[in-house]
């Protein structure tokens, strides 16, 4: 395959062979896929369902959500189907179609971090102003710059890497990467790497940029304040601030592994940490929306009661038509 520049399907090496533990591996993984599912579902519903909620905070948090369902959907099938697979195979077209999806799902979430961050600074520095400011027009054109700049900037990248030719098929990883497929091509690689030069900026540390600068303004009116100005900065920025944090270690270690030798590293840590921003970020985000904020909390308690006592009477139906027969 080494010679060959027709790649039809990639290996994911990083795989191994766990015996019988692997079913062990699959019912953990699939009870997370199954957990940040059922959790990031409920928020959209709740936030959805409730005109109570159609506010511009909440409409970029379902926005949050939604992509955290994208993410780990980008993920989560090919990786249950692996862990019991003995063959590690993905096709080019499908490896492609994942790298776009990971690399939509990262791009997303910085830029969605960064409005929030903004939302957040208007509603603390001009919270008189704030319902001018946040209209439904502005809000929809925020969401719209969320989601249409990455997707047109990661489809570029995507079609510039479909367009190389490459020298071998053996993917160091347990998903498709980008920088990975680069590292296999043939062919000069140039325009990839100055498109990547150009596009990583605008849709990483633009929005990073965005954050410090909102959060430099929202301490600064902290500071100068009251202390209930103080204390809604804190109540309000602490889930954010964590959520990015987050996310920003789990994307920097992979890039760190995906460039650099990391072969000291135990190969399982390794890839519990390449996985890391796939599947702990949309598990973290729900909780710590979900729990820090009083009115989604007691929606979703709400919904939760209703979805059981739906249970509850549809079980003693079945069992009062049981009885008669």
């Amino acid at each position: 395959m080494t010679n060959s520049t027709q790649v039809s399907y990639f290996v994911l090496s990083a795989y191994f062979d766990t015996g019988d533990l692997k079913y062990l591996f699959f019912t953990i993984t699939l009870l997370f896929y199954i957990v940040i599912i059922s959790v990031n579902l409920l928020l959209i519903v709740v936030i959805c369902a409730n005109t109570s909620l159609h506010e511009p905070m909440y409409m970029f948090l379902c926005s949050l959500f939604v992509n955290e369902l994208f993410g780990s959907t980008a993920l989560f099938p090919s990786l249950l189907l692996h862990i019991l697979s003995d063959i590690h195979t993905l096709s080019a077209p499908f490896c492609l179609l994942q790298v776009f999806c990971v690399y939509i799902y990262g791009s997303v979430e910085f830029t969605n971090l960064a409005i929030m961050s903004y939302d957040r600074y208007v509603a603390i520095c001009y919270p008189l102003q704030y319902n001018t400011h946040m209209t439904s027009a502005k809000v929809t054109l925020l969401i719209a710059v969320i989601w249409l700049p990455p997707f047109v900037a990661v489809f570029v990248t995507i079609c510039l890497t479909a367009s190389l030719q490459l020298c071998g098929n053996i993917i160091n990883q347990v998903y498709c990467d980008n920088y990975s497929i680069i590292k296999l091509a043939c062919s000069d690689t140039t325009v990839n790497n100055i498109y990547e030069l150009i596009a990583a900026p605008l849709i990483v540390y633009m929005p990073l940029l965005v954050i410090l600068y909102t959060y430099m303004r929202i301490l600064h009116v902290c500071f100068c304040g009251s202390k209930q100005t103080r204390q809604k900065a804190v109540s309000t920025c602490t889930p954010h601030l964590t959520s990015l944090m987050n996310f920003s270690f789990g994307v920097s270690f992979e890039i760190l592994q995906s460039r650099f030798n990391m072969s000291d590293f135990p190969k399982m840590l390794r890839i519990f940490l390449s996985l890391y921003f796939l599947t702990f970020q949309p598990l973290l985000n729900p909780v710590m929306y979900g729990l820090n904020m009083s009115k989604i909390r007691i929606l979703c308690e709400t919904k939760i009661l209703e979805f059981v006592g739906k249970c509850s009477v549809s079980i003693d139906l079945f069992s009062f038509d049981n009885q008669k027969k």
